[in-house]
């Protein structure tokens, strides 16, 4: 079964907030077939240093506490790396909101060194186990989602540009990712096309430099993500390495260890 749709135009509007309510995780979709694994690796005698392909991106790699109201709620491991002549960013994350099952959530994200993506997958592990893949040729992201114990499902969207940001549900070093894409030589308000894959939404963001920002006692590089009605603050380093991140509406934050 496939079916299309136009994202161009579009705003994410109050859904965006899914990302940063614990319970919004539970929309769970099908199990993926498609592998973004780099290459199996070679013994150490035999590597030799490869260097990373040129672009926006640095090699990163971390972890991230998630609160909500002040309380922890999840933990995201997370790694940003040169694979080939592309990036790969991979993320995976346990959410454990009170008086609820703990759920895991883990995604792949193959991008070109400019920043645009072509490939991602994600999977949910909570009473079942779900996911989806994606792929992007020529500003469409086509996307196969198999729900456990039903048909898969097919969709298209198209965005009319390969320069796309993908912002997934609990999925925070997304915001690492679009760090780096943004233009900083340019600065001012840049406008992305975006997609939530777990909740096929396509939309539209803003972002925007905000200057040095103080949080916690300690000084950042401001950077202002905003939809219609939401607004994410994030807290860079001097590499513009996310450092911490903040959703005043719903009293999240997402702070690096």
């Amino acid at each position: 079964m496939r079916a299309a749709c136009a994202g161009k135009g579009q705003n994410m509007k109050s859904r965006v907030l899914r990302n940063w309510l614990p319970a919004a995780v539970l929309f769970a979709l099908g199990a993926a077939g498609l592998s973004l694994q780099a290459p199996p690796s070679r013994s150490a005698a035999q590597k030799k240093p490869v260097p990373a392909p040129a672009g926006v991106f640095l090699a990163d790699k971390g972890k991230f506490k998630v609160f909500a109201q002040g309380q922890p709620v999840a933990s995201e491991e997370f790694e940003l790396s040169p694979a080939g002549g592309s990036w790969v960013a991979r993320g995976s994350v346990e959410i454990k909101a009170p008086k609820a099952a703990p759920v895991h959530v883990s995604a792949t994200m193959r991008l070109q060194p400019d920043g645009a993506p072509q490939a991602y997958e994600w999977t949910t592990q909570a009473e079942k186990k779900n996911g989806a893949h994606i792929l992007f040729e020529n500003g469409v992201a086509k996307i196969t989602l198999e729900m456990q114990g039903a048909r898969p499902f097919e969709q298209d969207i198209t965005f009319g540009t390969s320069k796309i940001a993908i912002l997934d549900n609990n999925l925070y070093h997304h915001y690492a990712v679009l760090a780096r894409i943004y233009d900083w030589s340019k600065g001012g308000v840049q406008t992305f096309p975006v997609l939530i894959p777990q909740d096929l939404t396509p939309g539209s963001i803003t972002v925007e430099s905000t200057g040095s920002k103080v949080a916690e006692g300690k000084s950042y590089e401001g950077l202002r993500v905003s939809t219609a009605d939401l607004e994410v603050l994030l807290f860079l380093d001097a590499d513009h390495r996310l450092m911490r991140l903040e959703v005043p509406a719903a009293k999240v934050s997402v702070v690096r260890e």
